[in-house]
């Protein structure tokens, strides 16, 4: 029966790669999902940064069944008033700046950075688009156009023109925007690239040069938003506000949803020449929407977010005891952990499998695994899966 179901799932379902996880998922709650056979696994990455407030969250449970007795899609997004969207319209611009409070919900985080692309460059009339060496943005044709990344641009080329990249954390690159630039486009602590943190004086200089020239800053805090490094929004360690703001993963408490948030003046040019300048049949699902308010309201109510560096803190100590870690990079409960080789990442991560704990790794930095669990993970589950993790090392 097991193998019949892993060959129906590699060949009838397309693969993203050529060696899955193959857990045969049964049920999922807190930081734990079970398999068909009952084993019990610590999800350490929160569906890769997703299930923050942990899998099945009652409260968004209980919003996505009294949403399913209103209603299900209605109306493509933007012309009905619906409750849900507009209790999370009024939830996000709660927790934002002034100037990110009218957002467009979307689909996904991907298609929250291509709109946002295509909102910067309507808005200011230009054409090119400014992003980081090493970024990650999404795997669509934008936003991988967008993603600093030659291997995995290769095989799809020609992507969009007009692109260039900077170097993260590099002052002296920032002399490429211009008058010209339409946007700059930057994770607000890169995640694929390893978990690379910008410093102080290259964020701020950034805001400075986009100011000065006119081009949008956006901050995609797809991976980073909805309190994993700690602040409810990555942007708050540094006191620097972007002009539009995307996010995704994490917003919906589970469920599939994505955000472009900037101001009402530059957000309405969407509106005219063309009308439906973006247009989403499915972006605002009121179930989505009522699963992402949800969510937002747990992490007011509970204190994960102010915990998240303490706990993040205690697992670096735990895993700072192996001498066969090379690095361990950390924001929050977002962490980086460098190793010798990336045989030595596809070891640990395969033995923690085994142990019943699932880590996992960075697309484009081979020689670390990522850890991200549950921003509800308590003081005793850190321990436990640190001993696991250093067993595994």
């Amino acid at each position: 029966m097991k193998n019949n179901r892993n060959n129906i799932f590699l060949n009838l379902q397309g693969q993203t790669n050529q060696s899955p996880y193959l857990i045969d998922v049964d049920k999922a709650e807190g930081i734990y999902i079970w398999d068909k056979d009952g084993k019990r696994y610590m999800d350490m990455i929160a569906g890769v940064a997703v299930n923050n407030i942990g899998h099945r969250h009652p409260k968004v449970i209980e919003a996505i069944q009294q949403q399913l007795d209103k209603h299900l899609h209605v109306m493509v997004y933007g012309e009905y008033i619906q409750d849900a969207q507009l209790e999370l319209a009024e939830n996000l611009a709660s927790i934002l700046p002034e100037n990110l409070s009218c957002s467009y919900v979307v689909n996904s985080g991907t298609e929250a950075n291509e709109a946002a692309i295509k909102l910067a460059k309507r808005y200011t009339g230009r054409q090119e688009i400014i992003s980081c060496k090493n970024s990650y943005h999404g795997s669509t044709h934008g936003s991988l156009s967008v993603t600093g990344n030659d291997e995995k641009q290769s095989s799809f080329k020609p992507l969009l023109p007009n692109i260039q990249f900077i170097e993260f954390n590099n002052i002296e690159s920032l002399a490429i925007i211009t008058e010209k630039t339409a946007c700059v486009l930057i994770e607000t602590i890169q995640g694929d690239a390893g978990l690379v943190k910008p410093t102080q004086e290259f964020i701020e200089a950034l805001r400075e040069k986009c100011t000065a020239t006119g081009a949008l800053l956006i901050f995609d805090e797809v991976q980073v938003g909805m309190g994993r490094t700690g602040k409810l929004f990555a942007f708050e360690h540094y006191d620097v506000i972007p002009d539009i703001l995307t996010l995704g993963k994490a917003l919906g408490g589970g469920m599939p949803i994505g955000a472009f948030i900037s101001s009402k003046e530059v957000m309405h040019s969407l509106t005219h020449n063309p009308m439906l300048g973006h247009i989403t049949t499915f972006g605002g699902h009121p179930i989505n929407c009522a699963a992402a308010n949800a969510s937002i309201n747990v992490l007011k109510e509970e204190n994960w977010i102010t915990e998240a560096d303490a706990k993040g803190q205690l697992l670096e100590n735990i895993l700072a005891q192996s001498a066969e870690i090379k690095e361990i990079r950390r924001a929050g409960l977002f962490f980086a952990i460098e190793m010798e080789s990336a045989d030595k990442v596809a070891q640990v991560v395969e033995k923690c499998l085994e142990k019943g704990l699932i880590g996992f790794w960075f697309l484009s930095t081979p020689t670390a695994f990522r850890i991200s669990p549950p921003l509800s993970i308590s003081e005793e589950e850190i321990k436990e899966a640190g001993e696991i993790i250093l067993n595994s090392i």
